[in-house]
């Protein structure tokens, strides 16, 4: 499965049943409370129930993803955040070493192909501190690869359906 998770409504085609596409700006995603609930109480589920746990077995199962998010302060803007901070059940309590760095077990992740677009009025500062992120948390969201692309807000439809375009390769 490949899938398309967007801070913002996007205006593209969708062609097969092997692509999903969410906009999370349309669904309720509470703000983890950092209870470890998903790796002591329910390993695997977050405790609280609302439209992040029909999302993040979704990224779990994908083996390519397109991340579209604004660029604030050199990360994530908010909608993407929260989600990637929900996302943390798809990730096992227990710790290994990659490369001689710590990173969580994944629990029954793919390992996937990312394409990141960032958009917004970002300085070359923030760009530098978002690519940056990005490659530090490859690991442990399980990324094989992936790619940051930046766009103005005016070309992010253009840019999505050119990457979804390669998938269809």
């Amino acid at each position: 499965m490949k899938l398309i998770l967007s801070d913002r409504p996007l205006d593209i085609k969708i062609t097969g049943d092997h692509i999903r596409y969410i906009d999370l700006s349309l669904l309720k995603i509470a703000n983890c409370i950092g209870c470890f609930g998903c790796w002591t109480k329910t390993p695997g589920r977050c405790v609280i129930r609302d439209d992040a746990v029909k999302v993040y077995p979704l990224i779990a199962a994908s083996d390519a993803v397109i991340y579209v998010s604004r660029i604030k302060y050199g990360g994530y803007d908010t909608v993407m955040k929260t989600m990637l901070e929900r996302a943390i059940p798809v990730q096992q309590a227990f710790i290994q070493i990659l490369n001689g760095e710590t990173h969580h077990v994944q629990r029954n992740v793919l390992p996937k192909k990312a394409t990141i677009i960032a958009y917004g009025d970002m300085s070359g500062g923030q760009r530098k501190l978002f690519e940056r992120l990005v490659s530090r948390n490859a690991h442990n969201m399980n990324f094989e690869s992936y790619r940051v692309i930046f766009a103005d807000e005016g070309q992010l439809d253009r840019k999505v359906a050119e990457e979804v375009a390669k998938w269809e390769e």
